[in-house]
């Protein structure tokens, strides 16, 4: 074990957990060199199980022979920064979750070819942009059998921090990339997601929508569930250019549902079966 007790907030090495912005963090230049921030020790475990390189822990000094123990001894000769509560908090800028911080290389990215192979049910998240929105879509197309989820490039990024702790590390499980068009270039997503193999559904309300419950939908060997943003939902030209347009069944004169509690209802009811 490399344990290196955190004295000061300038300490040397310790940038990655306090001063670099998510941005930097990505670092989209050098996305080989680009790291990310996994916050508790569950969720970490969920990031070492699924095969994410670490590069340096983070955690309270009681929590080195506590919580921590497990993940210490899986992550091989990494610094491993720690110190009192106070100053980790004051270093980070907040309470650690659970007292444990874990920065990890980002994987390269993957084409849609690949993360779509073999895929029966996937979402299309098109300018989300809210870090729980994210996590919780991503929470649910695990626990209710998404394949595979594909983001627009104005799409938060799945593995910002409060979006992986909000997925309980979700983001982990289900494949996921970004995808090669916008959804407001309707006419480039949708022939990509064909030629993959993919009918389209885009939820949104319009006078010709079909019920989410439609048997049409669920008999659809493939599909690809296309998932506004929280204000404006999906662009008219990619509901225009989409084989369906689905609606949830709603009562008391609610028109529509938060994304992410949306996302979760359409998961359920077109679930693999």
């Amino acid at each position: 074990m490399s344990i290196i007790h955190i004295t000061s907030l300038t300490q040397p090495g310790v940038e990655v957990f306090a001063t670099l912005t998510e941005a930097q963090l990505r670092n989209r230049l050098e996305p080989e060199k680009g790291v990310f921030i996994a916050e508790s020790p569950k969720v970490i475990r969920v990031a070492l199980d699924a095969g994410y390189e670490p590069v340096a822990l983070l955690c309270e000094q009681r929590h080195i022979e506590g919580d921590a123990a497990d993940i210490i001894a899986r992550v091989g000769d990494i610094p491993i920064y720690t110190g009192e509560r106070e100053l980790l908090a004051a270093l980070t800028g907040y309470t650690l979750t659970r007292g444990v911080l874990c920065a990890l290389r980002r994987p390269q990215p993957k084409s849609m070819e690949e993360v779509c192979r073999g895929a029966r049910r996937i979402v299309v998240i098109d300018g989300v942009v809210d870090t729980t929105n994210i996590g919780a879509i991503f929470r649910s197309a695990a626990a209710l059998g998404i394949d595979a989820v594909l983001l627009t490039p104005d799409s938060c990024d799945p593995l910002n921090r409060r979006a992986v702790r909000v997925s309980m590390g979700s983001v982990f499980l289900v494949p996921w990339t970004w995808t090669e068009k916008p959804a407001a270039d309707a006419t480039g997503l949708m022939d990509s997601l064909h030629d993959l193999g993919f009918k389209t559904a885009a939820m949104a309300l319009t006078d010709d929508s079909v019920s989410l419950d439609d048997p049409a939908l669920a008999a659809e060997p493939r599909l690809a569930l296309m998932m506004g943003t929280e204000g404006d939902g999906l662009p008219h030209s990619t509901i225009a250019a989409a084989d369906y347009v689905v609606r949830i069944p709603m009562a008391h004169g609610v028109d529509s549902l938060n994304v992410a509690a949306a996302s979760a209802v359409a998961f359920w009811e077109l679930r693999r079966r």
